[in-house]
């Protein structure tokens, strides 16, 4: 059989392995559903040893009725509840559910009791010492708002609340241009003896995101760095920590010296408590199994306010889309300790950050992230070019050695070592690569799914429209037979589902055809059963990738015709005329030979 169909037959049949492995080993489990909450429970979070345990009960029908504080920003709307100062009503006004003219803005902050996934978050102080739980203001405690001033940019938003008993906590909430909330918590101590309180600030979801995909390629759940250490834990992960004695749950305890973040993360946004840089803290992760509440917490350093003195501590909190550009900011201006990884890159980090960190350079042109993703895989052919062309030229030279290593072998006969051993001493002379023609081929394979990675969980790409009906390019292919591929104003079968495999789209069809016509710059091989494998293979990979992104596919046609074009180009240029017509006749005309038989 010729080389290059060799090479060709051995890459996609590795890429076929591993894809079906990759789905075998890491099918994609159902959502879990959340038990039915009689009452929130949160537990309180003791900083140290010296701090009061216990617990704190929020009744469910406190929250929807308390007086709230308007949010107020071109990219932000919500509200804050008085009742336990907490952040609970957030939506991201540039963000949809879907791509329906009629579809909702995110939420991504809902109070109890909305009838929407719950998750808030709250801040406080827990005592210490003589000091007792009553003192300090917890879940339930009243604000009194000072103005009446809704929250803005420029314009914060002050709560106060006075214990009746010589301290007084004020709260100062202020909210930048995107995502990012700057927290405020002040004491002031009019009592005669000095006394030592815990700042906190928790992030609470209540039972598991309805919209949680719960898949292998994508983190959702916990994550957390601490000092340079990126940790990433799953809901299901969090269930089954370890129960920690202090903090009587399953709960997962990190200490962080000078830098770290933690919170909750979903595909495409995310809520992170962020403490000030150089400023250590401890984080948590727990569940509560009683009410099923997933939990993240920043305990910061204990702050000892003397008689007649007021003290400050201040925290962040990230709560909006993941957007590359603007979390970058965030790392590089505030000293946010990598938080550009908030973005799951995953293994193959170091293809998936450039590749699209060159995806969004190219948009930020064309303006356009289908003709951005064509762009993107001429670059990376480019850049490949080198690789392929001295693939064809070792190919080219395996080609004139068939004579010599025919004659190799009928010398070598049976003797294995020796015939390794001939083979190996002309490769030297001829200085031939046998190895070479695979290598732009298998390192399409890494590039194939960290392209994958990217379109499946940036925020860049999610409903990102590029023309017709294409209007999200990170969802597959929206065409069908059953709607004529978009003609018909219909929709097409649920990507999910079985009739999605057979009634593929328009897609997943041009990517079979290219990848089929790429094959036939060679003669199909002489052995029967390869050259079946040959025919088949294009349109077994068609229906396997036609549930993929559309983004994806759109990338692997582009990379097909590119592919083709250089082929077909260094071929001539190497003294080969590529036969392309008279190679179909003769794959259709074997086909019917078979058939026949």
């Amino acid at each position: 059989m010729d080389d290059q169909n060799k090479n060709l037959l051995v890459a996609f049949a590795l890429s076929l392995m591993v894809i079906l492995v990759w789905f075998a080993l890491f099918p994609p489990p159902e959502p879990e559903p959340a038990p039915t909450v009689d009452q929130t429970e949160l537990v309180p979070p003791p900083a140290t040893e010296e701090a009061v345990p216990g617990e704190v009960t929020l009744a469910e029908e406190v929250a929807p009725t308390a007086a709230r504080i308007g949010i107020d920003t071109p990219r932000l709307t919500g509200t804050i509840s008085l009742i336990g100062g907490r952040i609970d009503d957030l939506q991201l006004r540039d963000y949809f559910e879907t791509t329906r003219p009629d579809s909702d803005i995110v939420h991504l902050f809902n109070p109890v009791g909305s009838g929407r996934d719950v998750f808030y978050a709250l801040f406080g102080w827990s005592p210490r010492g003589a000091v007792e739980f009553e003192q300090v203001p917890g879940p339930n405690t009243v604000w009194q708002q000072v103005g009446d001033n809704a929250l803005a940019i420029g314009a914060p938003v002050t709560l106060r609340w006075d214990n009746g008993a010589g301290l007084v906590f004020t709260r100062v909430v202020e909210v930048d241009q995107d995502f990012m909330f700057t927290v405020t918590q002040s004491v002031e101590n009019t009592t005669g003896a000095a006394v030592t309180l815990d700042p906190y600030g928790i992030l609470a979801q209540h039972g598991l995101p309805s919209d949680l995909e719960a898949f292998f390629i994508s983190h959702e759940g916990m994550i957390q760095m601490a000092d340079g250490r990126l940790t990433e834990d799953s809901y299901r992960s969090m269930r089954n920590y370890r129960v920690d004695e202090r903090e009587r749950t399953p709960a997962s305890v990190t200490r962080v010296d000078e830098n770290g973040w933690i919170g909750l993360t979903g595909k495409y946004f995310m809520a992170t408590l962020i403490g000030a840089p150089g400023q250590g803290f401890t984080a948590v992760a727990q569940h509560v199994p009683g009410a099923d509440i997933y939990q993240t917490s920043m305990r910061q350093n204990p702050v000892t306010i003397a008689p007649g003195a007021t003290e400050s501590v201040q925290s962040m909190l990230f709560a909006g889309a993941k957007e590359w550009s603007l979390i970058r900011s965030y790392e590089r201006e505030k000293g946010i300790d990598r938080f550009v990884d908030a973005i799951d890159w995953g293994w193959f980090f170091f293809l998936t950050k450039p590749i699209f960190a060159l995806l969004y350079f190219v948009n930020g042109i064309i303006g356009n992230m289908g003709w951005s993703i064509l762009v993107l895989t001429l670059i990376i052919k480019a850049v490949l070019l080198p690789l392929a062309w001295k693939s064809y030229v070792s190919m080219a030279k395996m080609k004139e050695l068939q004579p010599e290593m025919m004659a190799i072998k009928e010398r070598a006969g049976d003797d294995r070592q020796k015939l390794q051993q001939e083979m190996m001493k002309l490769y030297k002379e001829k200085k031939v690569n046998p190895a070479a023609g695979c290598l732009p081929i298998l390192l399409q394979i890494p590039i194939f799914f960290s392209l994958y990675k990217v379109i499946f969980v940036t925020i860049e790409l999610r409903h990102a429209p590029w023309i017709w009906v294409f209007n999200d390019l990170s969802a597959p292919d929206p065409t069908s037979f059953i709607n004529l591929f978009g003609l018909l104003p219909w929709a097409a079968p649920d990507p999910q589902s079985f009739a999605a495999l057979i009634l593929i789209g328009i897609m997943p069809l041009m990517f079979g055809l290219t990848m089929w016509l790429q094959m036939r710059l060679n003669p199909a091989p002489t052995d029967p059963l390869q050259a079946t494998i040959f025919n088949w293979m294009p349109w077994v990979f068609m229906f396997i990738l036609g549930g993929f992104a559309s983004g994806l596919l759109l990338y692997w046609i582009g990379n097909n015709i590119i592919t083709f074009a250089q082929q077909y180009t260094i071929m001539r240029m190497n003294g080969s005329k590529p036969d392309i017509f008279g190679n179909i006749r003769e794959s259709v005309s074997r086909k019917k030979g078979n058939a026949t038989k």
